[in-house]
C-alpha cells in the first residue's frame, strides 16, 4: 500500500525536475547568439548551376530568340545590342549596382540601398549570404540584372541608334532596376508589404512591358511596319532561343530559393508546366482562329507560361501553375493580336504583350492560384485572399507608374546626349547590321 504513493510522489518530483530543466534549456536558447552562418556545399553547387543556365538563358538564349525575329538586314544588330547591353550591365552591376540594390541604405532604406560595398568592397571569399558565399550570390542576382534590360530590346529592335541604346540601358539601369530591385528584394517598403512575387514579375517582366510601351511610343513605327516586309527571317534560331530561354528560366527561378530542396524542386516543377500548358493554350488559340498553329505561337505561348509564373512560383502548386499557363497564354495572344493594333504602337517583338501582360495577369493571379483549396502553399499569417490580392495590385500599380516614368526619363536623356535616339531613313532602309557596325550576317531578302 504504501509503495504506490511513494511512487506517485517520485513520478511527480521528475515532472518537475524535467520541467525545471526544459525551461532552463529554452531560457539558454533565447540568450545564446544566433547561429553562424555556415557554407552548404550542396546548396552552393545547386545556385552555381543555376546561375550559368541563366547565363545561357541570355547568352545566347535571349539574343537568338530575338535575333530570329529580325530581319535578316538588321539581325546581327539585334545580337550586338543583347550581347553589349548584357556585358555592360555585368561591370555597372559590379560597380554600384549590387551595392545600391542590397547594402543598407540607412535612412534611405524604404526606396534605395547603400553604399558600403561599393566596387565590390567587403565581400570576400569567406563571406556569406545564407549557406551560400557571397560571390555566388553576387553573380545570380547579376544574372537577374543582365537579362532585364535586353529584353527592352525588342521593343525598339531595328530602328534605334546603338549609341542611344546603350545610353538608355545605364540610365535605367540606375534610375529604375536598381531601384525597383531594392524595394523589392532589397529591404524597400515594397518588400515590407509581403507581395507574393517570388521571382520578379513586377521587378523584370511588368517592368520591361511598360519600359517598351514608352520606347515603341517615343521612337514611332518603323518605316514600313504593317507590311510582310517585317516578317521574321529564321523561325528556325527563335525556336533554339526560346528552349534556351525555358531551361534557363528553370534555373532563374529555382535558384531564388538558394538551397537545394524540395521547395525548390517545386518551384522548378512549376515553372516547367505553366510553360507547358501556355505553349498547349497558345497553339490551340491558332489553330482555332486562324486554321493552322504556328511554331512562333507555340514559343510565344511557352514563353507567356514562364513570365506569368515568375510571381507564382513559389506559392502555388503544380496544377495551379497549369491553370496559369493555360489562362495567360490567350490573353497574351488576344494583348499581340488585337489589343497591339488598338495602341497602334510598333513593339517590334511583342515585349509589352507578352512580358508586361503576363506579368500583370500572372501577378494578379498569384494569390488566386495560393489558395490551399486547390493547391497553392496559402498566405502569411493574417492574410486573406482578398488582402493579398489588393497588396499585389497595388504593388503592380506602383511598378506600372514607376516604369513609365523613370522609362520616359530615360529615353529623353539618351535622345538628348546622343543627338536623337533613331537612325536615319537611310540607314534603317539598308539594315543597321551594315549602317551600325559594318558587317554582314545573311544575304539580304529584304
Amino acid at each position: 500500500m504504501l509503495r504506490f504513493p511513494l511512487l506517485r510522489r517520485g513520478l511527480a518530483a521528475l515532472s518537475l525536475a524535467g520541467l525545471s530543466l526544459a525551461v532552463r534549456a529554452q531560457e539558454a536558447a533565447a540568450a545564446a547568439p544566433a547561429p553562424v552562418p555556415t557554407l552548404d556545399t550542396g546548396d552552393t553547387a545547386f545556385v552555381a548551376l543555376c546561375t550559368l543556365v541563366v547565363l545561357l538563358m541570355m547568352l545566347p538564349g535571349l539574343a537568338l530568340f530575338y535575333g530570329g525575329l529580325a530581319r535578316s538586314k538588321n539581325v546581327l544588330s539585334i545580337l550586338m545590342q543583347v550581347f553589349s547591353v548584357a556585358s555592360l550591365v555585368s561591370v555597372l552591376w559590379a560597380v554600384y549596382g549590387y551595392t545600391f540594390t542590397f547594402a543598407d541604405g540607412g535612412d534611405l532604406q524604404s526606396v534605395i540601398g547603400g553604399a558600403g560595398k561599393l566596387f565590390m568592397q567587403g565581400i570576400t571569399k569567406d563571406s556569406l549570404v545564407g549557406t551560400i558565399p557571397e560571390y555566388l550570390y553576387f553573380l545570380f542576382m547579376l544574372m537577374f540584372a543582365a537579362i532585364t534590360p535586353p529584353i527592352i530590346v525588342g521593343a525598339f529592335a531595328e530602328r534605334m541608334r546603338f549609341g542611344a541604346v546603350l545610353v538608355f540601358m545605364t540610365l535605367w539601369l540606375t534610375i529604375n532596376y536598381v531601384p525597383m530591385a531594392h524595394m523589392a528584394w532589397g529591404g524597400g517598403w515594397v518588400f515590407g508589404l509581403g507581395v507574393q512575387d517570388f521571382a520578379g514579375g513586377n521587378v523584370v517582366h511588368v517592368n520591361v512591358g511598360i519600359a517598351a510601351l514608352v520606347g515603341a511610343a517615343l521612337l514611332g513605327k518603323r518605316r514600313d511596319y504593317g507590311t510582310s516586309h517585317v516578317a521574321p527571317h529564321n523561325m528556325t534560331m527563335t525556336m533554339t532561343g526560346g528552349s534556351l530561354l525555358w531551361v534557363g528560366w528553370l534555373g532563374f527561378c529555382g535558384g531564388c530559393a538558394l538551397a537545394a530542396n524540395g521547395f525548390a524542386m517545386l518551384i522548378m516543377v512549376n515553372c516547367m508546366l505553366a510553360s507547358s500548358a501556355g505553349a498547349v493554350a497558345w497553339l490551340l488559340v491558332e489553330w482555332l482562329h486562324r486554321g493552322k498553329p504556328s511554331l512562333l505561337g507555340a514559343v510565344s505561348g511557352a514563353i507567356a507560361g514562364l513570365v506569368a509564373i515568375t510571381p507564382a512560383c513559389g506559392f502555388v502548386g503544380p496544377m495551379g501553375a497549369i491553370l496559369l499557363g493555360l489562362i495567360v497564354a490567350p490573353i497574351c495572344a488576344w494583348a499581340v493580336e488585337k489589343l497591339k493594333p488598338m495602341i497602334g504602337l510598333d513593339d517590334s517583338f511583342d515585349v509589352f504583350g507578352v512580358h508586361g501582360v503576363g506579368g500583370i495577369v500572372g501577378g494578379l493571379l498569384t494569390p488566386v492560384f495560393a489558395l490551399p483549396a486547390i493547391g497553392g502553399l496559402g498566405f502569411a499569417e493574417g492574410r486573406d485572399l482578398a488582402s493579398q490580392f489588393t497588396v499585389n495590385a497595388g504593388a503592380l500599380g506602383f511598378s506600372i507608374l514607376y516604369s513609365a516614368v523613370s522609362s520616359w526619363i530615360a529615353f529623353k536623356v539618351a535622345s538628348v546626349l546622343c543627338g536623337g535616339l533613331r537612325v536615319d531613313a537611310e540607314q534603317e532602309t539598308d539594315g543597321l547590321d551594315l549602317a551600325s557596325h559594318g558587317e554582314v550576317g545573311y544575304k539580304y531578302a529584304n
